[in-house]
């Protein structure tokens, strides 16, 4: 994505939820930023009541799960060169249209008004009487708005009305054929699950769950993990007095199983590379009892200030942190090694969508070279007869299986312990790996592999 200086417009200009999501959607467009950062950023400032924080959170990330399909309409209404106009204004457009298809319960009188005042704020009067034009005759048109058929192009049909990039609903097309797609990119624009794992150091299951009901928060068990619940999305969990004392973490179910796959015990030494923000490391720790040495590796100092607040609350004293990088880093081997690979983060676009957009098809390839090279020297510090995971939380073979499938041919001290000693069959491919996606599973996409060296 281009890096552009965003312009400095008076403060008012971004004020209340709509104006600051404009905000938000802009900087996403013109810069590298991700949604998630700034939407915090901006929820931390006290300016939002828990009802705007929700309101906001929905916009933004409902902007961007639907913006193909939302610049679909707006370019069938808008009387001139639509990629043209400012971004500003094109957001306030998306936003305002986002209320009217999506949100039934605001009014579309007061969709429209809000970004009308928006533009009115940014560029005066005439702009702001064409788009309050715009906005209302789509309102009154909405059941003449007409999307394109699977009949007619089936990936100009997917890509359109399930807002995915051309580029990945073909490679997906390809790969798992019209049904699957079609369910996989409309579990994708699912608004998601927030997922708690209860801390065995700080409290036991029953409590845990009998903390959430007083909390008043309506819960359902994981069905893989059974130290696992969902629960609607809750912008200020983090606020709550459970998650400050450390009761639970929040981690999506796929992220556990791959510390099921790693399987630690209580008095081992093991190694977190690319480590934070920490919640697989926090799990190896809850697994252990807190018994041995974790050792955290990350590039990032403020990100590993991030896996020390966490391991803080939650009552965790064996995770040592270590600034550098994985693909040099120097340590003694290891009983067990977490290699948590960068990669292209295919398999959250239901809880990440703007990584949808800021992905191009040849970030797979350089993902896959980042990821062999990470792995080449993680194989150097498993001691014989110790073990490596690798995991990912993307969809593409490219960064999986056929990633496994090099790494053992240029590593044959290594071989594949199978996945099913470990975990459910429904979540192991045919060569012993994790796969999980979320039209299948109902989690997010991830994937790993548990090898072992020969002693």
């Amino acid at each position: 994505m281009r890096m552009e200086q965003q312009a400095e417009y008076p403060p008012e200009v971004y004020k209340g939820v709509r104006g600051t999501a404009v905000k938000i959607l802009t900087r996403i467009e013109r810069t590298d930023a991700y949604l998630d950062r700034l939407l915090d950023a901006e929820m931390a400032g006290g300016e939002f009541n828990p009802l705007d924080k929700r309101l906001l959170n929905e916009l933004v990330h409902g902007v961007m799960r639907n913006l193909l399909r939302l610049d679909w309409v707006l370019t069938s209404f808008y009387r001139g060169a639509y990629g043209k106009i400012e971004p500003e204004i094109r957001n306030a457009l998306r936003v305002g249209l986002y209320q009217i298809l999506f949100l039934t319960r605001i009014p579309h009188h007061a969709a429209v008004n809000e970004a009308v005042e928006f533009v009115k704020r940014f560029r005066g009067q005439k702009p702001a009487d064409t788009i309050n034009g715009l906005l209302r005759n789509i309102a009154r048109n909405i059941e003449n708005i007409h999307y394109p058929l699977a009949s007619g192009d089936e990936f100009q049909y997917l890509s359109v009305v399930h807002s995915h990039p051309m580029w990945l609903v073909r490679r997906w097309h390809a790969r798992y054929g019209f049904e699957q797609t079609e369910s996989l990119l409309k579990a994708n624009n699912m608004r998601p699950f927030l997922t708690l794992r209860y801390n065995p150091l700080r409290t036991d299951y029953r409590a845990f769950l009998e903390t959430l009901t007083e909390m008043c928060i309506d819960y359902r068990r994981c069905f893989f993990l059974e130290d696992y619940v969902t629960v609607r999305n809750l912008p200020n969990i983090r606020q709550t007095r459970a998650f400050l004392d450390g009761l639970f973490t929040i981690q999506d179910e796929s992220q556990g199983l791959v510390g099921r796959l790693l399987a630690p015990r209580p008095g081992e030494t093991v190694y977190d590379l690319c480590a934070a923000p920490g919640g697989k490391s926090v799990h190896a720790a809850e697994m252990m009892r807190n018994e041995g040495r974790i050792v955290a590796v990350d590039l990032s100092p403020a990100r590993l200030g991030l896996v020390r607040a966490t391991a803080e609350r939650l009552g965790i004293t064996i995770i040592e942190t270590v600034e550098g990088d994985a693909s040099i880093v120097d340590l003694p081997p290891a009983d067990k090694v977490l290699v948590d690979a960068p990669c292209t983060g295919l398999g959250v676009l239901c809880k990440k969508p703007d990584i949808k957009w800021k992905r191009e098809q040849d970030d797979i390839r350089k993902m896959a070279e980042i990821q062999r090279t990470i792995l080449d020297h993680a194989a150097h510090l498993v001691r014989p007869g110790g073990v490596l995971v690798y995991s990912t939380c993307t969809t593409e073979p490219e960064e999986n299986a056929w990633q496994m499938r090099s790494f053992l041919e240029r590593h044959p001290e290594f071989s594949v312990e199978n996945a099913r000693a470990f975990l459910a069959p429904q979540l192991v491919t045919g060569e012993g790996f994790m796969e999980t996606l979320p039209h299948r599973h109902r989690m997010d996409g991830a994937f790993a592999a548990r090898v072992a060296r020969k002693k």
